[in-house]
């Protein structure tokens, strides 16, 4: 583990440490304690990161048609998407959102993200941080994400969505 001044002589990582003291769930934690061996042969592969990538591909494709279902198709059935109004869970409540705010493609306008990093979890999980940026006819919008992927039987999908 890497000493941190900041946090005193603690093994946890500071970041570890404000996740832990915020949720106060053992489970957060446990992930990330479950994380440090992420890069053993097995469990998270280049092809796994390049699948991720792939899904964000098609997702940005889809908004840029209008089409915000086809958008969907990288969410997980039990996503919950965090964001600035709150937290909404579940793949019908999440679309329903999406349509509500983006009724058309004048709306949606172009999206384009910017990953930062793919981070594998342990098989069958990864994190993904980015930014995001929506150009419209009237204006552009940008932001940030921190994305919870989950290995599915049918690929990749989004488990937990905190953009901003």
């Amino acid at each position: 583990m890497i000493h941190n001044p900041e946090v005193g002589s603690s093994s946890l990582p500071r970041a570890t440490k404000a996740i832990r003291s915020a949720s106060g769930g053992l489970a957060i934690l446990t992930l990330l304690a479950g994380s440090a061996g992420c890069n053993e042969a097995g469990s998270f592969t280049a092809q796994d990161e390049q699948s991720i990538r792939q899904v964000l591909a098609d997702q940005e494709a889809a908004w840029d048609r209008g089409d915000v279902l086809t958008f969907m198709e990288g969410y997980a059935d039990s996503v919950c998407f965090i964001g600035k109004n709150g937290r909404n869970c579940g793949k019908g409540a999440v679309t329903k959102n999406y349509l509500r705010n983006f009724p058309d493609k004048a709306a949606m306008g172009d999206l384009t993200f910017d990953l930062h990093e793919v981070l594998g979890l342990g098989p069958g999980h990864a994190w993904v941080t980015g930014n995001w940026t929506l150009h419209r006819q009237t204006d552009t919008l940008t932001g940030g994400f921190s994305l919870l992927w989950e290995e599915e039987l049918g690929g990749w999908r989004i488990l937990r969505d905190h953009s901003y």
